[in-house]
């Protein structure tokens, strides 16, 4: 698995290097709008719960205002019409102790949600680069 999430992360990265200027909104279409992104987000964190990995970090958060800025923050990223109104990353992160292996399981808890939603493996990957650019403010070796 690890071999996969660092190709991904490659191929991914030069995906986004590819189109990191656009103002398109194809990806935002991709991942099915704003329902779309909800969903997702929704199955992703059904999906951490039931990680043992890493659903500790996630026992005192409010679940629900999560779901919110997760679903803004991804459409935002997306070309979609949201705006995201949370914390900067390292505000949120901070103190929480993620490691890499937290970090690489949410991702695949993503890409699982994103597999469940039919999310084509293009438009995973292009999220996957842009998400991957705030592995160093969230991750607290």
């Amino acid at each position: 698995m690890k071999k996969i999430y660092l190709m991904v992360m490659v191929i991914s990265a030069f995906v986004f290097s590819a189109s990191a200027h656009s103002k398109s909104d194809e990806l935002y279409q991709q991942l099915g709008g704003t329902q779309g992104i909800e969903q997702v987000v929704e199955d992703l964190l059904f999906n951490v719960a039931d990680d043992r990995r890493i659903r500790h970090h996630f026992v005192d958060i409010d679940i629900v205002r999560l779901h919110e800025k997760l679903s803004e923050q991804i459409c935002e990223l997306a070309g979609g019409p949201c705006v995201y109104t949370g914390d900067d990353m390292v505000t949120s992160h901070t103190g929480m102790g993620v490691t890499r292996a937290d970090f690489n399981a949410l991702v695949e808890a993503l890409q699982l949600a994103m597999d469940d939603n039919h999310i084509s493996i293009s438009a995973q990957n292009r999220l996957l680069a842009m998400l991957a650019q705030m592995h160093h403010e969230i991750v607290n070796l």
